[in-house]
């Protein structure tokens, strides 16, 4: 599940060249150090804000044309100014969920023999060709 939410950025002119970062949908504020900062700072906010939220209680988006940048406590540190973050959820989760889980799978004896004689990783190969199979990236 991709979200796409309006954020208001305000740079502030100092020395850092930081960025005040306030998504109001999700009521939250981060900083960035320069503007690709910024806007990676605001998906990895969204990302931990909707972690652990069903994907039927995410919260919707407004439309980008009703968000006021001159409407947030920021909006005197600097130039502030909206812009879309996307973000896509599910390779969110997975990237920050890295925990394993042991599953008990049947080959032939000969197979195992062959993989261990050959050094290949069986669970590695298993994770790969359901990744694959599942069309899901790494």
């Amino acid at each position: 599940m991709t979200v796409v939410y309006p954020v208001v950025f305000t740079k502030t002119g100092d020395k850092k060249d930081t960025y005040l970062v306030y998504i109001p949908d999700i009521d939250s504020v981060t900083e960035g150090y320069g503007l690709k900062d910024a806007v990676y700072m605001a998906r990895d906010l969204i990302g931990c804000k909707l972690f652990d939220t069903p994907d039927a209680e995410v919260p919707p988006a407004r439309d980008i044309s009703k968000v006021n940048p001159l409407e947030h406590d920021f909006h005197e540190a600097g130039s502030s100014f909206v812009s879309l973050v996307d973000l896509d959820l599910e390779a969110y989760r997975r990237s920050i969920n890295k925990k394993t889980v042991r599953r008990n799978v049947s080959i032939p004896e000969w197979l195992n023999k062959a993989a261990d004689d050959a050094h290949i990783n069986v669970s590695r190969v298993l994770k790969e060709a359901l990744m694959s199979k599942l069309g899901i990236a790494q």
